[in-house]
Parts: C-alpha cells; sequence; structure tokens
C-alpha cells in the first residue's frame, strides 16, 4: 500500500512537472495573449509619437495571434521618464518602447539616470533624422548668416527651443554656439510639437527640430520654414535646405529613434519581436506611409543599432569631457 501511494504521488510530481512545462510552452507559443504596451517618452504629435502610431498596426500584424498594440506617451525630463519606465517594467514582452538619442545615453553621463541603455533588450533601430534650425515664417532670418549676425549683436536674445536637456535639439545648439561665437537661451520642451507651437507663438525665435518633424508640421500648415539641416549632405527629404557646414558650420547632428524592451526577454519571445520589428520595417505599405509623414527611415537590426549606440557613447563622453552642456 505504501509503495502504491509513494507511486502516485511520484506519478504526481511527474504529472504536475510536466504540466507545468506545457502550459509554459502554451503561453510562449500564444505570445502575445494581451495587449502590448510601446511607450513614447515624448508628448503627442511629435515625430516619435508619430511613427510609433504608424509602426504600431505592422508590428501587430507580424507578430500574429491578434496582437494589439497600446501607445502610451511618458514625457518628461528629456526623455529619461519613458526610458526609465521602459527599463523597469516587467521582461515578458508586454511592454516595449522607443529609445532615443543622444538623450539615451547624454542624460546618464550628465546625471543620475535610472536606466542605462545597456539595461535593454534591442529590437531594432527604425528612423535616423537629422537635426535642423527652423524659424517662423514671418522671421527676418533668412539663413544661418542672418542669424549670427543678430547673436553677435544680441547676446542671449536669441531663444532656442529644444526636446530637453541632453537632447540632440540642446547639443546641436551647443555645438553652434561654438561655432559661430555666439550665446542664445535654451528653452527646453517636453515635445517637439510644443517647440512648433513656441515658434508659432512668438514665444521662441528658433526652433530645434529635427528635418522630418518639421517637414510634418509644414506640410500641416504650420507657418514654419528651416534656415538649415544638420545632415552630412541634404536629406532627399529636403534638398532645397542647405546644411550647416555648407553655410560655414562644420557640424552633424541627427536622432536614432529605435524600438527596445527590458532586459532578459524570453529568448523565443525576443525573437518574435525582433522579427517582426524587421518585417514591419520593411513593410511596403509602411515605407509608403512613413514617406508622406516624411520619416527618414533607416532600419538597424539589433546588433548593428547597438554598434552605432556604443559609437555615440564614447563621442558624448568625449565632448562631456571638454564641454559639459548639464544646464
Amino acid at each position: 500500500m505504501k509503495h502504491f501511494l509513494k507511486t502516485l504521488v511520484q506519478r504526481g510530481i511527474i504529472s504536475g512537472v510536466l504540466l507545468l512545462g506545457l502550459t509554459a510552452v502554451a503561453s510562449s507559443a500564444g505570445y502575445p495573449d494581451k495587449p502590448i504596451t510601446m511607450i513614447v517618452a515624448y508628448g503627442p504629435g511629435g515625430g516619435t509619437d508619430l511613427i510609433a502610431r504608424l509602426i504600431a498596426p505592422y508590428i501587430e500584424k507580424y507578430l500574429g495571434n491578434e496582437a494589439r498594440i497600446v501607445v502610451s506617451n511618458k514625457a518628461g525630463a528629456g526623455g529619461a521618464i519613458g526610458f526609465t519606465e521602459i527599463a523597469k517594467a516587467a521582461p515578458d514582452g508586454y511592454t516595449i518602447g522607443f529609445l532615443n538619442t543622444p538623450n539615451l545615453i547624454s542624460i546618464p553621463i550628465e546625471r543620475q539616470a535610472n536606466y542605462a541603455w545597456r539595461g535593454f533588450d534591442l529590437l531594432g533601430n527604425l528612423v535616423d533624422d537629422p537635426g535642423a534650425f527652423t524659424v517662423s515664417s514671418a522671421s527676418p532670418f533668412k539663413d544661418l548668416k542672418d542669424l549670427v549676425a543678430y547673436a553677435k549683436a544680441n547676446p542671449g536674445k536669441v531663444t532656442v527651443g529644444t526636446t530637453g536637456i541632453g537632447s540632440d535639439d540642446h547639443l546641436a545648439m551647443l555645438f553652434f554656439e561654438r561655432a559661430a561665437g555666439v550665446k542664445m537661451t535654451h528653452v527646453p520642451y517636453k515635445g517637439s510639437a510644443e517647440v512648433r507651437t513656441g515658434l508659432l507663438t512668438g514665444q521662441l525665435v528658433v526652433g530645434a527640430i529635427n528635418v522630418g518633424e518639421a517637414l510634418q508640421y509644414m506640410q500641416g500648415g504650420a507657418a514654419i520654414r528651416m534656415v538649415g539641416q544638420m545632415s552630412l549632405k541634404r536629406t532627399n527629404l529636403a534638398p532645397e535646405v542647405p546644411t550647416f557646414a555648407e553655410q560655414g558650420f562644420n557640424m552633424e547632428s541627427a536622432s536614432l529613434r529605435g524600438l527596445a524592451a527590458p532586459k532578459g526577454l524570453p529568448a523565443d519571445v525576443r525573437e518574435k519581436l525582433v522579427k517582426a520589428v524587421a518585417q514591419a520595417a520593411i513593410d511596403p505599405a509602411y515605407l509608403k506611409q512613413a514617406a508622406v509623414l516624411f520619416a527618414p527611415v533607416r532600419y538597424l537590426a539589433p546588433d548593428a543599432y547597438e554598434k552605432e549606440l556604443l559609437a555615440g557613447e564614447k563621442d558624448l563622453l568625449e565632448l562631456w569631457k571638454v564641454a559639459p552642456w548639464k544646464e
């Protein structure tokens, strides 16, 4: 009798283990079986928000299982609030989000942060958007030469709106100040849509807005124009706008926007997400819509994306040593 009971207990334990194993497999095979939150570290209406809402249905398509992605804006602190939300989420595949450079890297350099870029599972980069200086259509400044002449005659009078301290826009402003020998006044906002509003209401003289975002706003009827773009060569998105280098200021600045998840995703879940992002990034319908939004698409697989982040970190650490940007 004892032997019989012992056998039953052993069989029960084995059956339980097998059942747990089968449940885990079934759960993994059924991913996703609930909505996925996609965090955007900036406000609604900005370039990252627009690309997030554009790409989400395509990622859903390639994930299958009737996947549903909900975009959640967590703006503030130059992106640190949103990046932290992603980093601290459970690594179960149900929280993903956008990482924006250089903010992702510059914030932990300048101050204590609750995340590090190595604390994410990278899923792939989607956008590489050059910086630009934008003014109101009514502005007297036709090019950077005009802007510099005014800034030199009126130190501190040129207000420059950016998406926060340590953002690509802010760093570009600091580079420009040094290159041009001028002093301007930094005005940080939560997102580029607010910078656009500042330009339109006359609160700002200059908006440091990425090319793709500026073109979106102009297409939407915003009375603004670019006086210079910070790409190495003129982007095909705005071939009529001269680069900073062409105007005598040898500088380059751009923002990568890619997707990531908290570190430690189950391998099979990570594989599904990486594959879905890669497929979505080359979907012809997505690319067509991205062109309408003037989004400078540049897909990078996780390994290539990591190399870009490593190179960016090296450059920013060197910059911090000679010209710290903290205000």
